[in-house]
């Protein structure tokens, strides 16, 4: 990696001017991953989440499950603190090792579906209600754990606020591996999610397994989480999955677009964040939070959204044709 970041200084014009430049140079082969800048490897990473989270976010909330992925982003504490405790007796030193904490994702996860799921449908309990039981259980559990087990660890907070300040080139090759398994299993299984999503009982009929379904949707938003505790922290993360989704709904109501609106919104708040915090940095000396920066502009991009049909809607109002009559007859008048 270069000694001197080549952003060092530059306003937000001038930032996106050098990261054309050396994207090119990057796909010409003139730049290697190892001469990325701390600029260029934030962008990877939050793009590739970002991406991930479009593609997983636009199932779970048409299928109305945004509530139990929020379940599963304060659940896996549980297994995290679990996984450490274990790594722990057993000498080991590094709570944020991989694999650890994908397996410790996976089984929270699990854990999380099926408690949700049998109390909504084993006992009766609203959806809602199995989702608020089981997440103050388990997060309350994780909670008691970590003050028991892990005082001296400061676990959580960086879970929390992210670490997009301060990614390396490891975060870079695992958000890009994430990204790569969520397109997968969306590309395969995109008839049986979307039939499954828009007529469960035609799906049914069809023999498709929507239970499992449903849980391959929870372990993706479970090891996607996980994966970007690390790296955008938690409120980044639900942002992602539920912000650039909700946006695109205003735009168009077709899957593939929805898809892809989504993700394009994503993409741009990540490219936003980063630059507005270098130019902010480096012009007004305000060293403000990346993350925070990217929930900002989706934040906007929703309101813009909003508006947008807000006024589509108030110009579909005054243009619609009303029935105005004169006499006996009836003539079409444009308002």
């Amino acid at each position: 990696m270069h000694s001197v970041n080549p952003y060092n200084g530059t306003d937000i014009f001038s930032f996106f001017q050098i990261l054309m430049a050396r994207a090119w140079m990057f796909l010409t082969g003139q730049l290697s991953l190892n001469d990325l800048a701390p600029d260029e490897i934030q962008i990877l990473v939050l793009v590739s989440i970002s991406l991930s989270s479009a593609l997983i976010g636009t199932f779970l909330v048409l299928r109305r499950m945004t509530m139990l992925a929020n379940s599963l982003s304060h659940t896996i504490l549980l297994g995290v603190v679990v996984a450490f405790i274990l790594v722990q007796t057993r000498g080991g030193l590094s709570l944020l090792d991989a694999k650890t904490l994908f397996i410790a994702a996976l089984v929270s996860g699990l854990i999380t579906t099926v408690l949700t799921h049998l109390l909504h449908r084993g006992l009766k309990l609203q959806e809602d209600a199995s989702i608020g039981l089981t997440l103050t259980s388990l997060f309350a559990l994780g909670i008691l754990l970590v003050t028991l087990y892990t005082r001296s660890a400061h676990i959580g907070v960086e879970a929390i606020m992210g670490n997009v300040d301060a990614l390396h080139l490891d975060h870079v090759k695992r958000a890009f591996f994430l990204f790569a398994f969520n397109f997968g299993v969306v590309f395969l299984l995109y008839q049986p999610l979307v039939l499954s999503t828009f007529d469960p009982i035609l799906g049914r009929n069809f023999g498709l397994p929507l239970v499992l379904i449903s849980y391959l949707l929870m372990m993706q938003s479970a090891v996607t989480a996980i994966a970007a505790f690390s790296a955008v922290g938690v409120f980044l993360f639900l942002a992602l999955l539920v912000a650039p989704v909700l946006t695109a709904r205003f735009f168009t109501h077709r899957m593939k677009p929805l898809i892809a609106l989504g993700m394009l919104f994503g993409l741009f708040s990540s490219l936003l964040a980063v630059a507005c915090s270098r130019h902010l940095l480096s012009v007004y000396r305000m060293p403000l939070s990346t993350a925070g920066l990217a929930t900002l502009f989706l934040g906007l991009f929703f309101l813009g959204g909003a508006l947008y049909k807000s006024w589509q809607l108030r110009r579909g109002s005054l243009t619609a044709p009303s029935l105005k009559r004169t006499g006996s007859s009836a003539s079409v008048v444009n308002q």
